[in-house]
């Protein structure tokens, strides 16, 4: 049935043959599990990375796609909260593979939904769940992958890193970075997270597209029916059982994951694509003065470093 209030514009197929792509957070019925499918059947070899059951994963993907595209696909598991699970996920691809033609941050986490939580929850090095996970997390895995995407860059002509933020992004401030301010909500904290990754998305290229030709770039995938509010939901007991009772509802007004994978997939195929642009239904799309301001996307870069290396602890 055609669903007339979803608005989808669609990837033009590229031939990906030869190229090695990273996706993060590829579970089942994910985005990027859709990501994954599509790129390997266009000819690319696809490594994804899920917190858990990744084999499961694997053989999932490869279940629905062609022989000769299903041995394109490979998996490893990562933990974008864990320093020692990113080292260890990046060890383990530049010891098998010499090349990284695209990185595809995908994964991310929002666990409030019902902005229940009146403090900050910690991850286990004493940071905020959601910037932990979709800027820290995040921004270690692609910077410990920047020599191969740089190598790769500067061999063939072409390497990207593409990162999905939301348009929740404007509802975040450089003020709260990297000091967030009270009272806590989840909604703030992530939106300020996702704001993050457009300054991280323009540092990358401002300080590599022209010695490395690597290609950044920051996208919003739309409004996709996924597992995601499953998470934030948890424990919602009435609303949770709503939710499932009306998910046949809810999946005709939103978009399916492979709807959802489009701009991602754009931004990581299409020829010639310039980056450091922000990315909606496979089009540019102006961004608000905070995500233009480029002296705190610079500091946020070093914190970072700071963080990344080890040589401090983050505010």
């Amino acid at each position: 049935m055609r669903r007339l209030f979803v608005k989808t514009t669609f990837a033009e197929p590229v031939d990906l043959t030869g190229k090695r792509i990273v996706v993060t957070g590829a579970g089942p019925r994910s985005l990027g599990f859709a990501t994954a499918k599509i790129l390997a059947d266009w000819g690319a070899t696809v490594t994804v990375t899920t917190r858990a059951d990744t084999e499961a994963v694997v053989e999932a993907l490869r279940a629905e796609l062609p022989n000769g595209a299903a041995d394109h696909i490979e998996g490893h598991s990562l933990d974008l909260s864990d320093r020692e699970s990113v080292d260890r996920f990046v060890r383990w691809l530049i010891d098998k593979h010499e090349r990284l033609d695209v990185l595809i941050n995908n994964a991310g986490v929002h666990l409030d939904l019902l902005s229940r939580w009146k403090e900050p929850r910690l991850t286990a090095d004493g940071v905020e769940t959601h910037w932990r996970v979709n800027y820290l997390g995040t921004a270690h895995l692609t910077r410990r992958l920047l020599p191969l995407l740089r190598k790769t860059g500067e061999a063939t002509g072409d390497a990207r890193v593409v990162t999905v933020g939301s348009q929740i992004y404007a509802k975040g401030s450089n003020v709260d970075i990297p000091e967030p301010t009270r009272p806590y909500n989840s909604w703030t904290a992530y939106a300020t997270s996702k704001l993050a990754l457009m300054h991280m998305t323009s540092e990358l290229q401002r300080r590599f597209a022209s010695t490395s030709n690597l290609q950044a770039y920051c996208l919003h995938p739309g409004s996709v029916y996924t597992r995601d509010a499953d998470k934030g939901l948890e424990g919602a007991g009435l609303i949770e059982k709503v939710r499932g009772a009306l998910a046949p509802v809810e999946a005709f007004f939103l978009k399916t994951p492979e709807e959802g994978a489009q701009t991602q997939i754009h931004c990581a195929t299409k020829p010639g694509l310039r980056g450091d642009i922000y990315f909606t239904e496979c089009q540019p799309t102006p961004t608000t003065e905070d995500a233009r301001d480029s002296e705190v996307a610079r500091r946020l870069w070093d914190e970072t470093e700071i963080w990344i290396g080890g040589r401090g602890h983050w505010r």
